[in-house]
C-alpha cells in the first residue's frame, strides 16, 4: 500500500480498502483471476495464540544441561515392514521439481539428511539429485500422476498419496509454460513450454473403498516394505481422517490452510480450508475414537515457523510436523541480498510470491539455468540443516520447561489460549481459567 496524503476526516473503507479496489480494477482490466504462490496472508488464529504452562511448583522442569529430551520418531509401523526412523520430528513437505529447481530439490535432500529426517518429492517425479542426497525420501503419488514411475516407487522410503493440499483443498495446482523445460516436460510426459494444471481428483478411485484397493496395490508393488501416507487438506478433517485410516493408511499428513503452494488462484488460498490450529484436534479426536492415535502417526503442516510451533503442534497430538515455505526461506528464498533483483520484478525481498513466473532471483522456484545456478545446493542444504537443528532445540527447550523427557510427551494440558477463538479451535482452556469454549464453564 503506497503512502499518500490523507486529508483530516478521510477514512478508508474496511470493506473496500485500497487493496480490494486495486483487485477489482485489475480483474476488470484483464478479465482473469489472480494466481500466486505462498500461503494465506489473511490473519488467522494460529500457534502464536497458544502459550505453554511451564513447570515450577506443581510440575517439575528438566535441566537442559544434564537431562535428556528425546526427539526421535518412528513413522509408518502400522503395516510397513520398513518404517521410517527419524532423529527429529520435523520433516520436509512435498515440493515438486518443476515448481522448484533441481538445485533446490537437491538442497532439500542434503539438509534433511544432515539432521536425520525425511524430505518429499512433490508432483513431477523423483530427480536423481534428490534421491542421491536424501537418506529418507517420501515419494508423492498425486492425482496428476506426473512422473509416476513404479521403479521410483520402489526406490522411495515411503509413499504419500496426496488427496488434498492445505492451500487449495478441492483444487489443483498450476505450472506455467515458462517453467516446463525439456527436462521437466520429459519427466511429466508433457509438451515443452505449454501451461499445465495438476488435477484435483485421482482418476483411479471415487471413494475410500477404491482407495483401499489402490493402497493395497501400492503395498504389493513395494513388497509391503514402504509406509503409505495419505495427505489431506484441512477441511472436513474429522471424517477425512477416519476414512483414511479405514482405507489402510500408516500415516496421515494433515495440511492446514496456512500451507503454501507454488501457484494457484488467490481466491482458493484465502477462502478455502480451515486453519491448522482448528484441524489438529479434529484429527486427533478421530484417531482416538478409532483407538489409532499414535498407532497411525499424524504429521501436521501449514504455517510451521519455529520450535514453538513444532512443540505446540505436538502438544495438541501430532507425532511430527512438515515444513515447506519455511524450508525455502532457509534455503535463501526472499533473501535481502537479491533485493535489487526482486525490485526489478515489482516486489521486494520478504514480499516475493510469484513462484509461478519462474523468475526467482534466489534460484529456487525457477527453471532458468542462469538463475538456478545462483543456488549452491551444498551451502543451501547446510543452511536448512542449521535451521532444522534450531527448531529441534527450541522444541526441546519448551518440552523440558514442561517437565517432559520426550517431545511426544507434550500434551494439551501443557497449553492455554490467549483468546476465545484459539481456545475453541485448539480445545484448550482460555488462559487464567479452566474454560474451554463449548465444553462448559469454570
Amino acid at each position: 500500500m503506497s503512502d499518500i496524503d490523507v486529508k483530516p476526516g478521510q477514512r478508508e473503507s474496511a470493506t473496500f480498502d485500497r487493496n480490494t479496489i486495486h483487485e477489482i480494477q485489475r480483474a476488470a482490466t484483464t478479465g482473469i483471476y489472480d494466481i500466486r504462490g505462498f500461503g494465506a496472508k489473511r490473519k488467522l488464529p494460529n500457534f502464536d495464540d497458544l502459550l505453554f504452562l511451564g513447570a515450577s511448583m506443581s510440575r517439575y522442569p528438566l535441566e537442559g544441561y544434564r537431562e535428556k529430551c528425546a526427539t526421535d520418531v518412528t513413522l509408518g509401523d502400522r503395516f510397513a515392514s520398513k518404517p521410517l526412523h527419524l532423529q527429529t520430528p520435523i520433516t520436509i513437505a512435498g515440493m515438486s521439481f518443476g515448481a522448484l529447481s533441481a538445485n533446490a530439490k537437491e538442497a532439500l535432500g542434503r539438509g534433511a539428511s544432515e539432521v536425520g529426517t525425511s524430505t518429499t518429492t512433490g508432483d513431477g517425479g523423483m530427480t536423481p539429485e534428490e534421491r542421491d542426497q536424501s537418506r529418507h525420501l517420501v515419494y508423492q503419488y498425486l492425482p496428476s500422476r506426473y512422473g509416476m514411475n513404479p521403479d521410483d516407487l520402489r526406490k522411495a522410503d515411503a509413499i504419500e498419496v496426496v488427496l488434498g493440499q492445505g492451500a487449495k483443498p478441492g483444487g489443483g495446482g498450476m505450472l506455467l509454460g515458462q517453467k516446463i523445460t525439456e527436462r521437466v516436460a520429459g519427466m511429466r510426459t508433457l509438451p515443452v513450454g505449454i501451461d499445465q494444471r495438476s488435477a484435483c481428483r485421482h482418476p483411479d478411485w471415487t471413494g475410500p473403498d477404491d482407495l483401499a484397493i489402490k493402497i493395497e496395490e501400492l503395498r504389493e508393488i513395494t513388497d509391503w516394505e514402504k509406509p503409505i501416507y495419505i495427505k489431506i487438506g484441512a477441511s472436513r478433517t474429522y471424517y477425512d481422517v477416519k476414512l483414511a485410516v479405514k482405507a489402510g493408511a500408516d500415516v496421515i499428513v494433515l495440511d492446514g490452510m496456512q500451507g503454501g503452494t507454488a501457484a494457484t488462484q488467490e481466491v482458493f488460498i484465502e477462502h478455502v480450508g480451515i486453519p491448522t490450529l482448528a484441524a489438529i484436534p479434529q484429527a486427533v479426536q478421530a484417531l482416538q475414537e478409532m483407538d489409532m492415535h499414535r498407532k497411525v502417526q499424524l504429521i501436521v503442516s501449514g504455517g510451521i515457523r519455529n520450535g514453538a510451533d513444532v512443540a505446540k503442534a505436538m502438544a495438541l497430538g501430532a507425532d511430527a510436523v512438515a515444513i515447506g515455505t519455511a524450508a525455502l526461506v532457509a534455503l535463501g528464498c526472499n533473501d535481502p541480498k537479491w533485493d535489487a533483483d526482486y525490485r526489478k520484478l515489482g516486489t521486494a525481498a520478504g514480499f516475493y510470491d510469484d513462484y509461478h513466473e519462474g523468475r526467482d532471483p534466489a534460484g529456487i522456484s525457477t527453471q532458468d539455468p542462469a538463475l538456478s545456478s545462483r543456488l549452491d545446493p551444498v551451502a543451501a542444504g547446510h543452511r536448512l540443516a542449521n535451521y532444522l537443528r534450531v527448531l529441534t532445540m527450541e522444541a526441546q527447550t519448551l518440552a523440558r520447561a514442561c517437565g517432559k523427557s520426550h517431545l511426544q510427551h507434550l500434551e494439551p494440558e501443557d497449553l492455554v489460549a490467549l483468546n476465545v477463538e484459539a481456545a475453541a479451535m485448539a480445545r484448550v482452556p482460555l488462559a487464567g481459567t479452566g474454560w474451554i469454549p463449548g465444553q462448559g464453564t469454570y
